[in-house]
């Protein structure tokens, strides 16, 4: 599991049923690399601090390979990393095999598994419609919350290495699947 873009984004202001929403959920690829530090990304916008950021959501991960399966549903969005709101796009990073609790070293961290991304109306803002809520819960590919066990830099081209894998823990998927509304 390799990262293949770290993103940031920064404040945005979305005009959304007649009021104004403040969002950080637009992130880009960034040219170098991304801090990672106990509570949030550097330089990243988190907006929301009662649903983003903290401790237990430090960083957030989506994994290269489920782009494939929403660039078919949403043909027409500009499909560059960071359009579902994650600081790592890593490759193969499977949220039915990544095990709650589990650690791995990440460049100059170490981060540990601790939820699923519950979907809100803001990757509904950033995908251009509600509906992409709906098929979010109803699939797997929820993407990865992680704490900051260590903090340090992650670059692009770093390898996600696992170094403890939790036992007796559920997966993301299982974790997710429990939540859905």
């Amino acid at each position: 599991m390799k990262v293949v873009s770290v993103n940031l984004g920064e404040r945005k202001s979305v005009s959304y049923n007649g009021k104004i929403i403040e969002t950080g959920i637009f992130k880009y690829p960034a040219k170098s690399p991304i801090f990672l530090g106990e509570e949030d990304v550097e330089n990243d916008a988190v907006i929301d601090r009662k649903h983003h950021g903290g401790i237990d959501q430090a960083v957030y991960a989506y994994s290269e390979q489920h782009y494939d399966y929403w660039k078919k549903l949403y043909p027409d969005l500009d499909w560059e990393f960071g359009v579902f709101g994650e600081n790592l796009t890593i490759t193969n990073l499977e949220e039915t095999s990544i095990l709650v609790g589990s650690q791995y070293k990440l460049g100059e961290t170490i981060i540990e598994v601790t939820k699923p991304r519950q979907p809100c109306m803001k990757l509904g803002l950033r995908f251009g419609t509600q509906a992409i809520l709906k098929q979010f819960w109803n699939s797997t590919k929820s993407g990865i919350y992680f704490k900051v066990v260590k903090t340090g830099k992650v670059s692009v081209g770093d390898i996600l290495t696992p170094i403890h894998i939790a036992e007796n823990s559920q997966s993301i998927a299982e974790v997710y699947s429990s939540k859905k509304p």
